[in-house]
C-alpha cells in the first residue's frame, strides 16, 4: 500500500508494529534514532513516516521540524501518553496526526490511509481567488503567481474551505472531512494546520484573508 519510515527506538515495538503494519499492506523500513531515521528519510523518500516522539539523541520533535523543513512527507507521530504539552508541541513542529501509546496497529493503518487519501488528485479544476491560484487536478497552489509547497493535509483543508466560499465549516467537519476522524475528534489538529496553512499563503497571517476564523464554530474561506 505505502512506503513507511518507522522511527522508534524500542525494538519489541519497532519489531511488532513493522509486522503489524506489512501484514497490512505496507512496505516498512525502520530506524531506532531520530539520526538515522533522517538519514533514511533522505535516501528513500518514503510516502509517510510515523515517528516516535521519545528518541534518544534527537528526539522526535527535532526530528519532525527537519523533516518538515524540507520535505512535505505526511507525519504520524506516536506519543506515549495523550499528553496535551507533547501533543501540541509535535504538531507545531508539522506533524500531521498522532496516535497514542499502545497502538492499535489497525488504527495506524487507518491513520496512513487517511493521509495518503489526502494527496490524491480531484477533477480538473483551476480556480483563482484574490491572486490565490488553486488547480485541483494538478493539486498545486500559486500566490501571485509564484508556487507554495504545501503538505498533502495542508492542502486537502484548502481544498476543503474553499469547495464553498463564504461557508463556515466547522472543525469537527473538518477533522471528518479531512482526518477521517468520524468521533469527537482532536480540535488541535486543525488549528495547528490552520496555523500553518496561513503561515504559507496569508500576506498577514495575524490578519488572514484566505482562512477566516468564526469565533466559537470554525472557518471559511474568504475573500467573501
Amino acid at each position: 500500500m505505502a512506503q513507511v519510515l518507522l522511527i522508534e527506538d524500542d525494538p519489541a515495538i519497532r519489531r511488532s508494529l513493522g509486522m503489524a503494519l506489512g501484514r497490512h499492506g505496507h512496505r516498512v523500513r525502520a530506524a531506532e534514532t531520530g539520526e538515522d531515521g533522517l538519514r533514511q528519510s533522505r535516501a528513500e523518500r518514503p510516502e509517510v513516516v510515523v515517528l516516535d516522539l521519545m528518541l534518544p539523541g534527537i528526539d522526535g520533535f527535532e526530528v519532525c521540524r527537519r523533516l518538515r523543513a524540507d520535505s512535505g512527507v505526511p507525519i504520524i507521530m506516536v506519543t506515549a501518553r495523550g499528553d496535551d504539552f507533547d501533543v501540541v508541541s509535535g504538531l507545531e513542529a508539522g506533524a500531521d496526526d498522532y496516535v497514542v501509546k499502545p497502538v492499535e496497529p489497525r488504527v495506524l493503518d487507518a491513520r496512513i490511509r487517511a493521509v495518503l487519501r489526502r494527496g490524491v488528485a480531484e477533477p480538473q479544476r483551476v480556480e483563482t481567488h484574490a491572486g490565490l491560484v488553486l488547480d485541483r487536478g494538478g493539486m498545486t497552489v500559486a500566490k501571485d503567481g509564484e508556487p507554495v509547497t504545501l503538505t498533502p493535509t495542508e492542502l486537502r483543508v484548502l481544498l476543503e474551505l474553499s469547495r464553498t466560499p463564504g461557508q463556515v465549516l466547522s472543525r469537527q467537519q473538518l477533522l471528518e472531512s479531512v482526518w477521517e476522524h468520524d468521533y469527537l475528534g482532536d480540535s488541535r489538529l486543525v488549528d495547528n494546520c490552520v496555523q500553518r496553512l496561513r503561515a504559507k499563503i496569508e500576506t498577514d497571517p495575524a490578519s488572514p484573508v484566505f482562512v477566516q476564523t468564526v469565533r466559537g464554530f470554525g472557518y471559511r474561506f474568504g475573500p467573501v
